[in-house]
């Protein structure tokens, strides 16, 4: 008979459950749970020891007779000692949705990260650049950001300016720089809404809320939206030297190796721009005697 964590904490599915065999074969948790007891060195009897489980349980888990409940992957995550990485993967080979804990960017241990993006950043000069979080908080900026957005905005309007969506969605973003700003936005809220389906952050729930709200967002938004697939980039238009002048904002991803890369912590995003004509000199936003909050060089 099953012990305590397996009558009490898996909620179980098996083949009667419209589960088939080729199913059952393919899913990734088994060989998760087969590849870490050989990396920690546990047979199946020590695992359901310390799980207050048998080993009949474990090794129907392993060959995906079974499937685990939401605690008892974590269980298996704690007895083997894995680490938030490790965590996290494991929790997604079981069809969860992980939930990293936060980390703080500011951290004195990340210190060395903090230069890496400054760094980075620098590098893309006189593009402008910036790096937010996953909630779209501006962490770090460099000087062609400065200089560009300072044609769009007052200095003293652009060093209040602490979150990308916020300000783009903002009177000064959207219907004055941006390129069928109708779309765009919509596309933006209706990935902001799936994400707080999937893993009901409450940040980016709070961020969609308050984003929604804003003027210049349009009522359909969730129609335009699901017509929509999600942008690579979006368009950007500005004046420079009297001509008009149109830039793709570009984001890269900053995160993890290995399939918990978009959900791990801290979760970053380099976002730049790039003139569409290629010979166009972009020197003069970098020229001068430029400052902001979050320009660290």
């Amino acid at each position: 008979m099953p012990k305590q964590i397996e009558s009490s904490l898996v909620s179980e599915k098996t083949a009667s459950d419209g589960v088939n065999n080729d199913q059952r074969s393919e899913l990734a948790f088994g060989r998760m749970l087969k590849f870490w007891r050989g990396v920690r060195r546990m047979s199946q009897e020590d695992l359901a020891f310390s799980l207050d489980s048998s080993a009949r349980h474990i090794s129907r888990m392993e060959n995906s007779r079974v499937h685990p409940s939401k605690t008892m992957v974590e269980a298996i995550a704690r007895a083997m000692d894995l680490g938030q990485r490790d965590s996290l993967n494991l929790m997604m080979s079981a069809g969860f949705t992980p939930q990293p804990k936060k980390i703080d960017f500011h951290a004195p241990e990340l210190k060395w990260l903090r230069k890496a993006m400054m760094l980075t950043l620098r590098a893309y000069d006189p593009y402008p650049a910036m790096l937010m979080d996953a909630s779209t908080n501006i962490l770090m900026v460099n000087k062609g950001w400065v200089g560009f957005f300072q044609n769009v905005v007052s200095k003293q309007a652009l060093e209040q300016v602490d979150n990308h969506f916020d300000f783009l969605f903002s009177q000064q973003g959207a219907g004055n720089i941006i390129s069928g700003w109708e779309d765009t936005l919509s596309v933006i809220l209706m990935s902001l809404q799936q994400a707080t389906l999937m893993n009901g952050d409450q940040g980016i729930e709070a961020l969609l809320n308050r984003l929604a709200q804003t003027p210049n967002v349009p009522d359909d938004w969730q129609q335009r939206g699901a017509k929509l697939e999600p942008m690579a980039s979006y368009r950007v238009q500005m004046e420079l030297s009297g001509q008009l002048q149109t830039f793709f904002s570009v984001s890269q991803n900053v995160g993890a190796l290995g399939p918990n890369a978009f959900v791990s912590e801290p979760y970053l995003t380099v976002s730049t721009l790039f003139p569409e004509d290629e010979n166009l000199d972009l020197s003069q936003l970098v020229e001068g005697d430029l400052s902001h909050p979050l320009l660290f060089y």
